[in-house]
């Protein structure tokens, strides 16, 4: 057994480029009843498009240019929640811990949230030398 996470994305077991907020994960296990299983995809585009957007799983359509860097684990939600990010934005972003936190207002019309009135959103920080050197940074 190596020491990756078993779901491919490349990470040691310890390891965690992305955390949910308590108000994200609510908000995902609601999405999930209507709509079922999620994925994340976040591009590097301008405004709305650098939001974390959230689609029923596979709407998406996800190719080489686009990094899975996480498969989130929700409690009350039966399967993981891929995270995409757009390869360019990767580079961008690799040394940074994500928190996809939830507030209130109108985001992309394509994201599943939008109706709710409330929308996804980033919050980020530099990783920690620990969370650099667990990361193979």
């Amino acid at each position: 057994m190596n020491d990756t996470d078993e779901q491919d994305t490349g990470l040691p077991r310890d390891a965690a480029r992305i955390a949910l907020t308590d108000s994200a994960a609510a908000l995902l296990r609601s999405l999930r009843e209507q709509h079922g299983p999620l994925m994340f995809h976040q591009s590097g585009g301008c405004c709305d498009g650098s939001a974390p957007m959230c689609y029923p799983a596979g709407e998406f359509r996800t190719g080489a240019s686009d990094v899975l860097l996480e498969r989130l684990t929700v409690d009350g939600v039966p399967e993981p929640v891929g995270f995409w990010m757009s390869a360019d934005q990767f580079a961008r972003w690799r040394h940074t811990h994500l928190t996809v936190d939830v507030v209130p207002g109108r985001g992309s019309g394509f994201s599943l949230e939008a109706p709710e009135g409330v929308r996804f959103l980033i919050r980020s920080r530099l990783f920690t030398d620990e969370e650099r050197a667990r990361l193979g940074e």
